[in-house]
């Protein structure tokens, strides 16, 4: 009995070990306005990995869970404005980014 413990124990210290050796990203959000503050429907943020989305509420939006990088920023109008967008949108390490007040054209 005592040889089926030992292959057990030695398991259970690597999965821990291995648990612990990842460092914790701590992932960051991108938030901003829009105006006017009925003309947009979405906010998405694309990097090389990801694409996330928020909806914009009464001309606000707040994209959570980006992890850290460059992003663009796609705001999904509706007619008639046109969809907007910013590049190289920054997110740090467990930071919000501003993006600060972007203005829909017609």
């Amino acid at each position: 009995m005592k040889t089926a413990k030992f292959p057990f124990v030695a398991l259970a210290i690597v999965a821990t070990a291995a648990i612990f050796s990842f460092t914790n990203i701590q992932t960051g959000s991108i938030r901003g306005t829009v105006l006017p503050a009925d003309g947009g429907v979405k906010a998405w943020a694309i990097s090389a990995t990801d694409t996330l989305k928020a909806e914009i509420k009464e001309g606000a939006f707040e994209i959570v869970n980006a992890k850290p990088g460059a992003y663009r920023l796609v705001i999904e109008a509706k007619p008639p404005y046109k969809n907007a967008a910013r590049e190289n949108i920054v997110v740090a390490d467990g930071q919000p980014t501003d993006a600060g007040e972007i203005k829909l054209q017609q």
